[in-house]
């Protein structure tokens, strides 16, 4: 049997970027710049395009290199459950919302987690998008012993909205 080593990584590491197979560049480009907003922030030649949030060189990464045509994964096999995007407050998180139903955007649902609120969708490929803004952990649920105690609830969308400023 082999030894469990314990790793413990840095607190300060992040997921730096996503880089996603697409079937067609520009429809993704579409999607997660006109309808999630990031910006374009490079073309690397028919195949492929980066795009970010802030000026950071590339949150989102989309190619066509063994993709260009195919159809989304089939379900019930492996592959990425979703990618999260982290919005900095629950106003910005509305902001999304919003322009999800200006632009006429199917959601999957809306979750309440206690340490997050979300809102899930599929991105034209058929990979799982999930929006998001995290609590303040001060307000994380926890039970009596201090232990966090997460849960799915149903998400107000209407109550979210209502953040929304024009």
């Amino acid at each position: 049997m082999l030894e469990r080593i314990t790793m413990n990584i840095h607190p300060e590491t992040r997921i730096g970027h996503i880089h996603l197979k697409v079937a067609d560049l520009e429809r993704a480009i579409a999607f997660y710049r006109d309808i999630l907003g990031f910006a374009l922030t490079q073309r690397y030649g028919e195949g492929a395009a980066f795009l970010s949030a802030g000026g950071y060189h590339h949150h989102i990464g989309l190619n066509t290199w063994e993709s260009l045509g195919a159809p989304p994964p089939p379900p019930h096999s492996t592959g990425l459950y979703h990618t999260a995007i982290l919005y900095p407050n629950r106003q910005e998180l509305a902001r999304a919302l919003h322009n999800l139903i200006k632009h006429n955007y199917p959601i999957d649902g809306a979750s309440d987690h206690g340490v997050s609120e979300a809102i899930y969708l599929r991105d034209p490929d058929g990979n799982g998008v999930e929006l998001y803004r995290d609590r303040d952990p001060a307000d994380y649920p926890r039970d009596a012993s201090g232990n966090l105690t997460m849960y799915s609830r149903l998400l107000d969308l209407q109550k979210l909205l209502s953040e929304h400023q024009i």
